[in-house]
C-alpha cells in the first residue's frame, strides 16, 4: 500500500486544485477552490469553452464592465464546480471575492447569487461549500448564511481566534493554511524547516482540533496550505485534508503504513479551556498575533490580485468577443 492510499483509510483526501484532469487521476471525496486556481485552469487551452461562455453569460446580462465582471467570474467559477461534481462524491468549496472579505452583506449577497447559479443547473446546495475569508465581517456573514441551509468554507485561517470564532458561529468547515503559516515562522526563525511534530504550521491546527474535540464544536478541521508531505502525515486522522496534485504524487509514489496522529478521544481530553470573543475581543486577539494579521491580510490581498487577473484574461482571451 502507498501512503496516500494508507492516509485515504484514516482521513477523507480533498483536492486542492480546480484542475479537473488531476481530479479525474486521484478521485478525491471533495475537492477546492480560489481565484488563483482558477487563473491556472483557465490558462489551460481545454478550459477556453468556460471562459467563453462565462464572459458571454457576463455580457448577456450587463452593459456595465464591473458587473460584467463579477457575473463572470461567479459563472466561471460554477462552471468549474459542477464540473467537479460529475467527478467527486462530495463537496466543491466555491471562493466569495476576496476584495468583499471586509463587507459581511456583500458577502452574503455574492454567496446567495453563487449558490443560485448552482441551483438553476440542479446541484444540491449540500454539495456546494461557499468559501469566505474569516475575517470578522466573513465569519458574521457565514454565521447567518448557515442559518439558511447554505454552508460555508472558512478560509485564509491563520489564527485561534479566528477558529473559536468560526466554531461559535457555527460554520461548516475550517481550512487552517498549515503551510503559510510554515512560512512566517521559517522566516522569522531563520530555519530552513523543522521537525514534524514541532512544525508551526502543523501545532497550529492540531491545537484548533484538539479545542473543537474537547468542547464538542462540530465544524470540520480540514488542514490545507502544506509545503511538504511530512506536514500531511503529522496531520493523519483530521478531519479533512486538501492536498496539491504534486503532494499527492509523491505520497502515491511512497510506500509504508500511515500511523494516525490525531484521534478525536484524545483530543477531547488535550483542548484548552473554552473561550469566546466579541468583535473587540476577537480584532485584539488577531492584532496581538503577528502571523496572523500579517498571513491573512497578504492572503486577500493575493486572491483579490489573482482575481482581477483573472477578470483580465478571460475578457482578453474570449475567442468570439472581441
Amino acid at each position: 500500500m502507498n501512503k496516500l492510499e494508507a492516509l485515504r483509510d484514516i482521513t477523507p483526501v480533498v483536492a486542492d486544485t480546480g484542475d479537473i484532469a488531476s481530479i479525474e487521476s486521484y478521485r478525491p471525496v471533495d475537492a477546492t477552490t480560489n481565484p488563483s486556481l482558477l487563473l491556472k485552469a483557465a490558462r489551460l487551452p481545454q478550459y477556453q469553452p468556460l471562459v467563453d461562455e462565462a464572459v458571454d453569460y457576463g455580457k448577456r446580462r450587463s452593459d456595465n464592465r464591473a458587473e460584467q465582471s463579477r457575473l463572470m467570474m461567479d459563472k466561471l467559477a460554477v462552471s468549474v464546480g459542477v464540473r467537479i461534481l460529475d467527478l467527486v462524491p462530495g463537496r466543491v468549496s466555491t471562493e466569495v471575492d476576496a476584495r468583499l472579505s471586509f463587507d459581511t452583506e456583500a458577502t452574503i449577497t455574492r454567496a446567495r447569487q453563487i449558490m443560485g447559479l448552482y441551483d438553476a443547473v440542479g446541484i444540491d446546495k449540500d454539495r456546494i461549500l461557499i468559501k469566505i475569508a474569516a475575517t470578522w465581517e466573513g465569519i458574521r456573514a457565514a454565521e447567518l448564511l448557515e442559518r439558511e441551509g447554505i454552508h460555508c468554507n472558512l478560509t485564509l485561517m491563520f489564527g485561534f481566534s479566528q477558529a473559536v470564532a468560526c466554531g461559535e458561529a457555527g460554520v461548516t468547515l475550517i481550512s487552517p493554511f498549515v503551510g503559510r503559516i510554515f512560512d512566517w515562522y521559517k522566516a522569522k526563525d531563520g530555519v530552513n524547516g523543522y521537525a514534524p511534530d514541532d512544525d508551526p504550521g502543523v501545532r497550529s491546527v492540531r491545537r484548533i482540533y484538539d479545542y473543537y474535540k474537547r468542547h464538542g464544536y462540530e465544524t470540520t478541521v480540514m488542514g490545507a496550505s502544506f509545503r511538504n508531505t511530512d506536514q500531511i502525515l503529522a496531520l493523519a486522522g483530521c478531519d479533512l485534508l486538501t492536498i496539491a496534485p504534486s503532494l499527492m504524487d509523491e505520497l502515491a509514489e511512497a510506500k509504508g503504513e500511515v500511523p494516525r496522529r490525531l484521534d478525536p478521544q484524545d483530543a477531547a481530553e488535550q483542548g484548552e479551556t473554552r473561550v469566546s470573543f466579541n468583535e473587540s475581543g476577537f480584532r485584539w486577539e488577531l492584532n496581538d498575533d503577528a502571523m496572523a494579521t500579517e498571513k491573512l491580510a497578504e492572503g486577500i490581498r493575493n486572491f483579490a490580485a489573482d482575481s482581477v487577473r483573472l477578470e483580465r484574461f478571460a475578457f482578453e482571451s474570449c475567442t468570439h468577443c472581441n
